[in-house]
């Protein structure tokens, strides 16, 4: 068997990313020709691709800047924001190509589809690097990172040809525009999705650390990333799961716990670099400035562990969590082996608020 230098799923990712790029071009061309139409000219398909990256200023650099500030929680969900990024890609070019519609709201009606293109391409930039890392088993992210690029080069050149054809063809119309326009997107929006659906993301997050926990718990197996791409929840990223202790991270530590409560709760683990505020509905964890992926791991065990006692025999909160960190302490080592002999990375933990409190 040949030993691959990416992980599973690259090229399921690479001919749904290829199919993205092609869309994503051809509704470029047929929206840079309505906004000609909208704004008084009337031009033909080549200057309409000749124009396309003269209209990308203004509101999408305003989009650009507002996008940037969101960076920690791209690292920590990059899948559902490269999503949301070719969502608001295609609602930006959707407003393009609705402008001949309204030509009074020209000024308006592009602006806002730039500002959302400009959100759209600052999400997208920002979420592939941790995309295609994911995929370099061998440390070889230059060589993919260059070869996705040739790929998406190729496929938005096809792209704008069958955007120039469209557009000379059955879009030549606002007709056609409202037909081919939404299967397009649908078209787009479905292949991004797939794509993310393949990539094996390695690194902790709260969803991947509980359904690793959980799975732990349930069967006594470790899921690799390759285990867990295709259930991860990419719409409803932050649900709580039953089964790895309903834990919820990334509060403020003032909205968790009380100031006099707080000194009981370090001394249940007084060694440890997490907190845990069991609640009526979840559990809080609240992680010190240092904490990394491996701290969150045994702060979540913990939980997970202590919600399975109080289930079965009813005993106090304090005493299950005891009980709880005993059990975690016995496991533990050969948990974190196994989970890095998977290829989870551990030494960080990316819970998308970058809340961390020193105690």
């Amino acid at each position: 068997m040949v030993n691959s230098p990416v992980s599973e799923g690259y090229l399921r990712y690479t001919q749904f990313r290829a199919l993205q790029h092609m869309t994503s071009a051809t509704l470029s061309v047929l929206s840079t020709q309505s906004l000609l139409f909208a704004a008084g000219l009337r031009p033909t398909p080549a200057q309409a691709t000749a124009v396309s990256w003269i209209l990308k200023d203004g509101m999408q650099h305003v989009g650009k800047l507002i996008c940037s500030n969101l960076g920690a929680r791209m690292d920590s969900e990059p899948k559902s924001w490269r999503i949301l990024a070719d969502v608001l890609y295609d609602l930006g070019t959707g407003l393009e190509v609705l402008s001949p519609m309204c030509p009074h709201l020209f000024l308006q009606v592009a602006g806002l589809g730039n500002f959302a293109k400009g959100m759209a391409v600052v999400a997208a930039r920002a979420t592939r690097l941790p995309i295609y890392s994911s995929f370099a088993k061998e440390g070889n992210l230059s060589d993919l990172f260059a070869k996705g690029e040739a790929i998406s080069t190729l496929f938005n050149v096809v792209g704008l040809g069958a955007g120039i054809f469209l557009a000379s063809t059955v879009c030549s119309s606002m007709q056609g525009k409202l037909v081919v326009g939404p299967v397009l997107s649908v078209l787009h929006v479905y292949s991004v999705v797939e794509e993310m659906r393949a990539a094996p993301v390695n690194t902790l997050n709260p969803q991947r650390t509980a359904m690793i926990v959980a799975d732990f718990l349930k069967v006594g197996n470790i899921s690799s990333p390759a285990d867990l791409r295709y259930r991860e929840d990419l719409l409803f990223t932050g649900r709580l799961i039953e089964d790895a202790g309903n834990v919820k991270v990334g509060r403020s530590l003032r909205k968790v716990v009380k100031p006099s409560k707080l000194q009981e709760l370090k001394e249940i683990f007084p060694e440890e670099k997490f907190l845990l505020y069991p609640g009526s509905k979840w559990v809080d964890m609240v992680l010190e400035n240092n904490a990394t992926g491996e701290d969150a791991l045994r702060g979540w065990l913990v939980a997970a562990y202590a919600a399975q006692i109080e289930k079965s025999s009813h005993v106090p909160s304090a005493s299950a969590l005891q009980e709880a960190y005993d059990k975690m302490n016995d496991v533990f080592s050969p948990f974190l082996s196994e989970l890095q002999a998977k290829g989870w990375h551990t030494d960080r933990f990316l819970d998308g608020t970058g809340s961390r409190f020193a105690w």
